[in-house]
């Protein structure tokens, strides 16, 4: 299980909790809109889906068209 480094919830990322020996699976961030760059600072975490989806509410994408 991994830890929201926002809000501290419990969730299940497949791309940090997947079991090496199993094939790789998408991460359920894969389906959403790209929001947020992927952490990479040491000690840094994703986000939940409640958080994700909600910086994503409030963060829209400005429309390039």
């Amino acid at each position: 299980m991994s830890t929201c480094s926002r809000c501290g919830a419990q969730f299940s990322c497949a791309m940090k909790d997947a079991d090496p020996a199993a094939p790789a699976l998408p991460c359920w961030c894969t389906t959403l809109p790209p929001a947020v760059a992927v952490p990479s600072a040491p000690g840094a975490s994703c986000w939940c889906p409640d958080c994700l989806k909600q910086h994503i509410i409030d963060h829209p994408k400005p429309d390039l068209a």
